[in-house]
């Protein structure tokens, strides 16, 4: 590896060229790591709805040509300057949001949310110097979320990046550095249900069942599915979900049946959608006294949360977290040994497979909704 340190690597990416095109498979140059970056070979990505939804520029502002991905595995080529707790040859999870370690965010214990590497959506570039590491004859092709996984080689800032156990196979644990620790850390982190407690879940979408098997781990006793969806029940059974309930079922709102259902309440909701309705349910069905809802999904930018002042003062408490509350760099390897010491199963979450040259698969299966994660490889043989 060290003999391409320092160079420029010509290699292949899935490029987006507009919003919602197919992504075409180019020769992109990608520059040596700057200081503070380091350059990863990803062996494995796969493809999030958050990929889906900026590809097809809904609702914010378009970057193009751009290079998609965020949540892949690899092994660190090189290492720029001032990189000190990475080497080439470490096994690495790229991370859409960072830790520093040196801001007021990365020093709480409570917080995740690093004031230098939280996401920014809209930077196409590097922090460290404003330019892009990947260019075609010389013109820039723009980075995603700082990670941009859709290329056998990217430059991502240190501190994204979490050094994992080389044993853990990365076409297995590549799904850890988004979707599935945000759904499960959204329940073991924030919402925290005691044990024999029950747990409603909004949204049975990869998220959604890392949450349903967040509570299961923690040893909830009943776990109610919401989806207008039902064929993602019968699936969600292998996540610990016992019951299911579709909200177009019935004639008055899913908070009033889920509250029937549980004499008063859930002890804990996660909301994994980001509806602004779905969302004032999760809260509104929480039991009084000690109901705790949690909101992941990320709303529409003009939604309004709306609820009577009463629904708090009774003692129901409103939370909400950001890619589970996990620290990329200090929490997401302890995640990956719950998957080594199988406390955590990360297959069922694995619907399909395809090679790098058919990533526009991916997308498909996504778009059709019959995707949990689909595992693209890189390197192809």
């Amino acid at each position: 590896m060290a003999s391409t340190a320092g160079k420029v690597i010509k290699c292949k990416a899935a490029v987006a060229w507009e919003a919602g095109k197919p992504l075409v498979i180019e020769e992109v140059e990608v520059a040596p790591p700057q200081a503070m970056e380091v350059r990863i070979k990803i062996l494995f990505t796969s493809l999030c709805h958050t990929d889906v939804y900026f590809w097809e520029a809904k609702g914010q502002t378009p970057v193009f040509p751009r290079i998609f991905g965020h949540e892949a595995g690899g092994i660190v080529e090189s290492v720029g300057e001032g990189v000190t707790e990475l080497a080439p040859g470490d096994h690495v999870l790229p991370v859409f949001t960072g830790e520093c370690k040196d801001c007021a965010h990365c020093k709480s214990e409570e917080s995740n949310m690093c004031t230098l590497l939280r996401i920014n959506t809209d930077r196409g570039v590097m922090i460290g110097d404003g330019q892009s590491r990947f260019s075609i004859n010389g013109k820039p092709i723009y980075h995603f979320v700082g990670t941009s996984t859709f290329s056998e080689y990217t430059v991502i800032h240190v501190g994204c990046v979490a050094k994992i156990n080389p044993d853990a196979p990365l076409d297995k644990v590549c799904v850890l550095s988004c979707g599935i620790s945000t759904g499960l850390g959204a329940t073991l982190n924030v919402a925290k249900p005691p044990r024999g407690s029950t747990v409603a879940v909004f949204g049975l979408g990869a998220v959604g069942l890392a949450a349903a098997e967040g509570a299961k781990m923690a040893g909830a006793s009943r776990i109610i599915g919401v989806d207008l969806n039902p064929k993602r029940f019968v699936e969600a059974k292998k996540f610990g979900v016992t019951e299911f309930v579709n909200p177009s079922d019935f004639d008055k709102p899913v908070q009033e049946v889920l509250a029937e259902m549980t004499d008063g309440g859930v002890d804990r909701s996660i909301e994994c959608t980001g509806n602004i309705n779905a969302m004032i349910s999760a809260f509104e069905c929480v039991h009084d006294g000690w109901g705790v809802a949690v909101l992941v999904g990320v709303p529409h930018k003009d939604a309004v949360f709306k609820t009577h002042p009463m629904n708090l003062l009774n003692e129901r408490t409103l939370k909400g977290t950001f890619f589970g509350n996990y620290k990329p760099r200090s929490d997401i390897p302890a995640v990956v040994e719950k998957y080594m010491n199988k406390e955590l199963e990360l297959e069922k979450f694995i619907t399909h497979e395809v090679p790098f040259s058919e990533i526009n698969k991916a997308f498909d299966y996504m778009l059709k909704g019959d995707s949990l994660r689909c595992i693209i490889r890189m390197q192809e043989e």
